[in-house]
C-alpha cells in the first residue's frame, strides 16, 4: 500500500505535464478548427462574388477534384513564413475588383476573431487583407498546396515586434502562430484561396478563461485535503500516539492506563492494540505466575533441606563419650536419603516442566504406540484403548509419551488398577479421554489438580508437579487438559490437535458472481439513466452526477470480479487510479477517437468532456461500491 501510495505521488507531476502537453495540442486543433471553418465560409463568400463579377474568359487557376474538405494535420512547427515578393505579373483588374469588395469582410471578420485574412488570386498574388496587397505568396508551402486544390495548414514560428508577455495573453502569448490555407472554388477550378492565420490560444490563457471552474475546483481540493488531513489525523496520528502511550503504559506495568486506550483508528491499528493489550495482560499473569511458582519452589525446596540440615547438625554433634545408638543413627541417616530421594524427584520434575513449557510443536505421534510403552511402564495396571488410534498427532512421540506416563503414574499413585483409554477425532483435534478406577479427586481439589506443587500424597513422595507438566505439554502444542464426571475415579479429557487438517478453501466464485450481478444492475441503472433521464424531466446535473457515480461504482465492479481474492482497498485504489487515467485521456483528441466518443458506448465508457469535478463523482462511486463489498 505505502508502494502504491509513493508511486502516485511520483506520477503526479508527470501526468500533470502529460495533461498540460495533450490540453495545450488540443487547444492547437480547436485553433486549426476554427481557421478552417472561418476560411471555408469566406472561401465560399468570394466564390460567389467571383463567379458572379469575373468574367468566364478570365483564366482561373488549377482544377480542382470534387470532395469534401479533409482537415490537414498541423505537424511539426516549421520556420516563420517567408516575406511576400514581388508578382511575375500583376492581378486582374476583375479579381483586384473583388478584392476590393470583399476586403470590408475580412476587415469585419478579423475584428471579431482575432485573426488575419489575405485573400488572393488564382496565382498567389495578394487582392485583399489587412496587408501585402499586390505582392505574391505563391512560394509559401501551403498556399502552393492551395492553389493547387487542396487544403493546406502548417504550425509556424511567430516573430513579434513586441516582447512575448511573461505570464502570455489570450492571443498574443505564444511563439507560434497557425496557418491555414483554403482554395476558392469555382466552376471546378481554383479561383483563389484564402489565406488566414492566428495565434493559437495559450495554455495559461485558456484557463484563465475557465478561472471560475478552477476556482471552484481549487476550493473543492483544498477541501478534499482538510478532509482528507483530519481523517489522516483521526486515523493514524491518533491511533499511533495512543500506541506509543500505551507501549509506554505496559513498559511501566500501568494497568490503569492500558485499559484506558481508546482511540483505535483503521482495523488494523485496533488489531495491533488488541494484540498489546493481549500481550501486556500475558506478561502479567506471566510474571504473576513467576512469583507464584519461585514461592512455590521455595516452600518445597526449604522443608526436605532444613530436614537435612537438622540431620547433619545432630550426626556431627554426636559425642564419642556417649554415641547415639546405632538404629537411631540409621533412621537418620535414612532421613537423609529420604530428603535426598525427594530434593531429586522435585529437581526432576522442574526440569520436566521447563522443558514442557519451552518444547517445541515438531513431530508427529500416533496413540497406540504410545500406549504401548505405558503399559510396559506400568505392568500393574491394566490398561484398556479403544476408537482411534493411529491418527497422527502434531506431538512428538517423547512428549505424548511423557503426558501419558504421568497421567498413568498419578492413577497408580491414587490407588487405581485400571486405566481406560478412548479417542475420537473431533474436526481439527484428536479427544482423548483417560479415566482410571482409583480414589478419584474430591470436590473440593477439582480446581487445584492442575496447580503446580499440589498435591495430597505428598508423604508418599509426590511432587504435586505431574498434571502441571501435563497442561503444560498440551499447551505447548496448542491443545488443552480438562476433568471430565467419571462414575469413579478421576477422568481427563486431553485435545491434542492433528498433524493434518484438510481445510477445504472458501470458494472466490460467490464474491465474483456477486460483483458480476452488481456491475450488470449498475450498467443497467446507468444506461436507464441516461437515455429516459431527461425524458422524464430530471435535471442534467442529476443525470450527469450520477452518471460519473454509476461509472465508478462500475469500474469497481469490473475490478472486484475480475480479482475476487483481492483487498477491497487495493481494488477501490486500482479503480480510482484507472478512473483517473480515463478522464485525463479525454484531453486526447483524433478524428476516430472523437467519432467513437459521441456513440452511446463511447460516451459511457470513456465519456466526453473532461472535467475535474468527474474525479469526486467516480471516487464517490468507488467509495460507495467499497462500502458495498466484503472480502470473501
Amino acid at each position: 500500500m505505502l508502494a502504491l501510495v509513493l508511486a502516485t505521488v511520483l506520477a503526479l507531476p508527470l501526468a500533470g505535464v502529460l495533461a498540460s502537453g495533450v490540453y495545450d495540442d488540443g487547444l492547437l486543433k480547436r485553433t486549426e478548427a476554427e481557421l478552417l471553418a472561418q476560411s471555408a465560409a469566406l472561401a465560399a463568400d468570394a466564390g460567389r462574388t467571383i463567379a458572379e463579377t469575373v468574367p468566364p474568359d478570365v483564366p482561373l487557376g488549377a482544377p480542382v477534384l470534387p470532395g469534401p474538405v479533409i482537415a490537414p494535420a498541423l505537424g511539426p512547427q516549421r520556420p516563420r513564413r517567408p516575406d511576400a515578393v514581388e508578382p511575375v505579373a500583376t492581378a486582374d483588374p476583375a479579381f483586384r475588383a473583388v478584392g476590393a469588395r470583399l476586403a470590408t469582410d475580412l476587415a469585419a471578420t478579423q475584428a471579431v476573431t482575432l485573426a488575419g485574412f489575405r485573400l488572393l488570386d488564382p496565382f498567389g498574388t495578394v487582392i485583399a487583407g489587412r496587408g501585402e496587397v499586390g505582392q505574391s505568396l505563391a512560394g509559401v508551402e501551403e498556399v502552393a498546396a492551395a492553389l493547387d486544390g487542396r487544403t493546406a495548414a502548417a504550425l509556424r514560428r511567430r516573430v513579434s515586434k513586441h516582447r512575448y508577455p511573461a505570464l502570455g495573453s489570450l492571443s498574443r502569448g505564444r511563439p507560434a502562430r497557425v496557418f491555414v490555407a483554403v482554395p476558392v472554388v469555382v466552376r471546378g477550378r481554383v479561383a483563389g484561396v484564402v489565406y488566414a492565420s492566428r495565434t493559437p490560444v495559450d495554455l495559461l490563457g485558456s484557463l484563465y478563461g475557465q478561472r471560475t471552474a478552477l476556482e471552484l475546483a481549487a476550493a473543492a481540493v483544498v477541501l478534499a485535503a482538510l478532509m482528507a488531513g483530519l481523517v489522516l489525523h483521526r486515523a493514524i496520528s491518533l491511533p499511533v500516539r495512543e500506541l506509543i502511550g500505551l507501549s509506554v503504559a505496559i513498559g511501566s506495568r500501568d494497568a490503569a492506563a492500558v485499559a484506558s486506550h481508546r482511540h483505535h483508528g483503521t482495523v488494523e491499528f485496533a488489531a495491533l492494540a488488541a494484540s498489546l493489550r493481549g500481550m501486556a495482560r500475558r506478561l502479567t499473569e506471566r510474571g504473576d505466575a513467576v512469583a507464584g511458582f519461585a514461592a512455590h519452589v521455595s516452600h518445597e525446596l526449604k522443608s526436605p533441606l532444613s530436614a537435612i540440615r537438622g540431620s547433619a547438625e545432630l550426626l556431627r554433634d554426636d559425642d564419642l563419650a556417649d554415641p547415639m545408638a546405632p538404629d537411631e543413627r540409621r533412621r537418620f541417616l535414612d532421613h537423609l536419603l529420604a530428603d535426598t530421594e525427594r530434593l531429586g524427584a522435585l529437581l526432576d520434575r522442574l526440569r520436566e516442566m521447563s522443558r514442557a513449557e519451552a518444547e517445541p510443536t515438531a513431530g508427529r505421534a500416533a496413540l497406540r504406540p504410545a500406549l504401548a510403552a505405558v503399559a510396559a511402564r506400568f505392568p500393574g495396571l491394566v490398561l484398556q484403548a479403544e476408537g482411534e488410534g493411529e491418527a497422527d498427532m502434531r506431538i512428538s512421540a517423547d512428549n505424548l509419551l511423557a503426558l501419558l506416563t504421568h497421567l498413568a503414574d498419578n492413577a497408580v499413585r491414587h490407588g487405581a488398577r485400571r486405566l481406560d483409554v478412548s479417542a475420537r477425532p473431533e474436526g481439527a483435534v484428536l479427544r482423548i479421554e483417560v479415566s482410571d478406577d482409583g480414589a478419584g479427586i474430591s470436590p473440593g481439589n477439582r480446581a487445584r489438580v492442575f496447580d503446580s506443587f499440589f498435591t495430597t500424597r505428598r508423604e508418599d513422595g509426590g511432587t504435586g508437579m505431574g498434571l502441571a507438566i501435563v497442561r503444560a505439554l498440551v499447551g505447548a502444542h496448542g491443545g488443552s487438559v480438562a476433568l471430565i464426571d467419571t462414575e469413579r475415579g478421576a477422568g481427563f479429557a486431553l485435545l491434542v490437535p492433528l498433524s493434518e487438517v484438510v481445510v477445504p478453501a472458501r470458494p472466490r466464485s460467490g464474491r465474483r458472481r456477486r460483483a458480476l450481478a452488481a456491475t450488470a444492475l449498475v450498467v443497467l441503472a446507468g444506461l436507464l439513466l441516461r437515455l429516459w433521464g431527461p425524458g422524464v424531466g430530471l435535471p442534467f446535473a442529476v443525470t450527469k452526477v450520477g452518471g460519473s457515480v454509476l461509472w465508478g461504482a462500475m469500474v469497481y465492479g469490473i475490478a472486484a470480479a475480475s480479482r475476487p481474492a483481492a483487498r477491497p482497498g487495493r481494488l477501490a485504489a486500482g479503480a480510482f487510479a484507472f478512473a483517473v487515467l480515463v478522464e485525463l485521456f479525454r484531453l486526447a483528441h483524433a478524428p476516430w477517437l472523437d467519432a467513437f466518443r459521441f456513440t452511446l458506448a463511447g460516451a459511457l465508457l470513456l465519456g466526453r468532456i473532461f472535467s475535474p469535478w468527474n474525479v469526486l463523482f467516480y471516487a464517490l462511486g468507488i467509495a460507495m461500491a467499497r462500502r458495498w463489498d466484503r472480502p470473501w
